[in-house]
């Protein structure tokens, strides 16, 4: 066979192949890689001290699950001190780890002043930190000619501030010692605009922005790592804590969690990233995987693509549907 057929058939062989396994993925392929050929969570993080935040539930409750199976030492933060010590029982049960390997720290992200003492304690406890996990935050449901102009300003100050103080605190103690991982949950809204996220997406557009620039700054310090982490639809509490259109205001329902991607496959891709040094992971099922890809190479054709299934959102949402199924569902007139 002439080599130039050979070399035109593996490649399309090639071709096939990724085409396929993106068909059935449900990470950028970079993690994906990393999953088959990288290093292992259990062997790179064990021992090591990883600080959570919004480790009472959904991602960060998990991280926390996983990390003790992987033989980190912990400091769970959030501002619910009786499901912080639930999840530090919950960790101790499933792991080898001591009680003095894991750290209940009480942390709201929104007093500030109090992040410089919040950090010396961890320290003051470990030694060290090794990984910072930004995980605290909330979300939003509501349109935005309905939203006061302070839930916004509570989403900047709970997403955004909050997470950059405390990044500012840990940090002059990573660069003192040459090392650390600074890792962010972001989001999809992140890298792209979505209905009745406006202000979530803002804030998680300013933590792209944030982590991308210090990223930058950060290049003589070749040991740290910073990390952003974009989930698409996960199983968690994030819906049912969303800001609604006034900032005391509950979210009717969370509506239904079946078609997101399960929770423990989330922060397993999360680990591996870590273990990897990856700097930005996407983690998505498809169809929305496929939609960062047409975000990032086609944005002239995302842009299609979010005016139809944005309007179609929208008009779930005022049907009394399901946001977060609104894309699966047909919409149905509200009960008289």
């Amino acid at each position: 066979m002439d080599f130039g057929v050979m070399l035109l058939t593996g490649i399309a062989l090639y071709l096939l192949v990724q085409f396929v396994r993106f068909i059935f993925a449900d990470a950028d392929l970079t993690l994906l890689w990393a999953t088959l050929l990288g290093s292992k969570p259990e062997t790179k993080l064990k021992g090591l001290v990883v600080w959570v935040t919004g480790a009472s539930s959904g991602i960060g409750e998990e991280l926390a699950y996983q990390l003790a199976g992987c033989g980190s030492r912990l400091i769970l933060s959030a501002r619910r001190v009786d499901q912080l010590d639930r999840v530090k029982l919950h960790c101790l049960e499933r792991s080898n780890l001591k009680d003095k390997d894991i750290l209940v720290l009480p942390l709201d992200l929104l007093e500030r002043a109090s992040h410089e003492a919040k950090t010396k304690t961890a320290i003051q406890h470990f030694g060290n930190i090794d990984i910072l996990i930004n995980n605290g935050g909330r979300s939003q449901r509501s349109l935005c000619l309905e939203t006061s102009v302070d839930v916004y300003q509570a989403l900047m100050e709970l997403n955004f501030l909050g997470t950059v103080s405390l990044t500012k605190q840990v940090l002059p103690h990573m660069t003192q010692r040459g090392s650390g991982s600074v890792v962010t949950v972001s989001s999809v809204v992140g890298l792209a605009g979505a209905p009745l996220a406006t202000g979530y997406s803002a804030s998680k557009h300013a933590l792209q922005g944030f982590f991308n620039s210090l990223r930058t700054e950060l290049t003589e310090y070749p040991r740290i790592l910073i990390s952003t982490v974009c989930p698409g639809p996960v199983q968690s509490q994030i819906v049912q804590n969303a800001f609604t259109e006034e900032v005391g205001k509950a979210i009717p329902t969370a509506g239904d969690q079946q078609h997101k991607m399960a929770t423990s496959r989330c922060v397993r891709l999360i680990l591996v990233g870590i273990a990897n040094g990856t700097k930005e992971m996407w983690i998505a099922q498809q169809p929305f995987l496929l939609f960062y890809y047409v975000w990032q190479y086609a944005p002239t054709w995302a842009w299609f693509i979010t005016d139809v299934l944005g309007r179609k959102r929208v008009q779930n949402f005022k049907a009394g549907l399901d946001a977060d199924s609104a894309y699966f569902t047909k919409p149905k007139p509200k009960s008289s």
